[in-house]
C-alpha cells in the first residue's frame, strides 16, 4: 500500500549560541557536525521527488544545502523564518525584564515582543505558506513537501491544522516541536479539511 504524501517539518540542528539567550530572527549558524548528522538521518527517510522549502536563516540553509545532494527541489521561503523578537534578539532572557515578558505572555497573540513580530502576524505568514504548499507544492496532497524550519513555525503549523484561525493564549501555546535535527510528519489528506478552511 502506498504511503500517503506528507508535509515534513524538519528542524535545524543545534545553533551555536549560549544557553539563555533570546534568538528568533537572529541569524546564528548551527553546529556543522550536527547539521551533517541530521541531513544523513533525514535523507534516509526523505521521499523521492519531494519539494524542499527552507528558512533563509543560515541554521536552516545549512541543512537544506546538505540535503540538496539528495536531488530534492530546493526553494528558499522567508515565510518559514522564526519569530522576530525585535530588540530582544541576542539578549539574555534574564536581562529583558520580567515585566516585559509578562506583558507579552498576557497577550501572546497581539503583543510584538521587543517590537518585533506578534504571534498573530507569524500565524498569518505561516498560514500563507501552508496554503501555497497545500495547493501548489503538494498538488492538494499528492506530493511530499519538506520544510526546513524552526520550532516556532512547527508549532504554528500544528495550531493552524487543529484550531484554524482561533487566537491562542499563553496557556494554549503548549504544542510540541521537533528536537534539533528532528522532524514531524503530517499526512496531507488527514488534514485536508483544515487546509481547505485556511482559504
Amino acid at each position: 500500500m502506498k504511503r500517503p504524501a506528507c508535509l515534513w517539518l524538519l528542524r535545524h540542528a543545534q545553533p551555536l549560541i549560549a544557553q539563555g539567550v533570546c534568538y528568533g530572527r537572529l541569524d546564528v549558524p548551527a553546529d556543522p557536525g550536527q547539521t551533517l548528522q541530521a541531513a544523513m538521518r533525514f535523507a534516509a527517510q526523505m521521499p523521492q521527488g519531494a519539494l524542499l522549502r527552507y528558512s533563509p536563516l543560515q541554521r536552516c540553509e545549512q541543512l537544506a544545502l546538505a540535503l540538496q545532494a539528495s536531488e530534492a527541489n530546493v526553494v528558499c521561503d522567508p515565510r518559514l523564518q522564526e519569530m522576530d523578537f525585535g530588540q530582544w534578539e541576542g539578549m539574555a532572557w534574564r536581562d529583558i525584564g520580567k515585566s516585559q515578558v509578562d506583558a507579552w505572555a498576557q497577550d501572546l497573540y497581539g503583543v510584538a515582543p521587543g517590537g518585533g513580530e506578534s504571534l498573530g502576524g507569524m500565524l498569518q505568514r505561516v498560514a500563507a505558506a501552508l496554503r501555497e504548499s497545500w495547493l501548489h507544492d503538494s498538488q492538494q496532497g499528492q506530493r511530499d513537501v519538506v520544510w526546513v524550519t524552526h520550532a516556532g513555525v512547527a508549532r504554528c503549523v500544528q495550531w493552524l491544522l487543529h484550531y484554524g484561525q482561533a487566537q491562542p493564549t499563553s496557556a494554549d501555546w503548549t504544542l510540541p516541536a521537533p528536537a534539533y535535527g528532528g522532524w514531524q510528519q503530517l499526512p496531507w489528506q488527514m488534514h485536508a479539511a483544515a487546509l481547505q478552511a485556511l482559504g
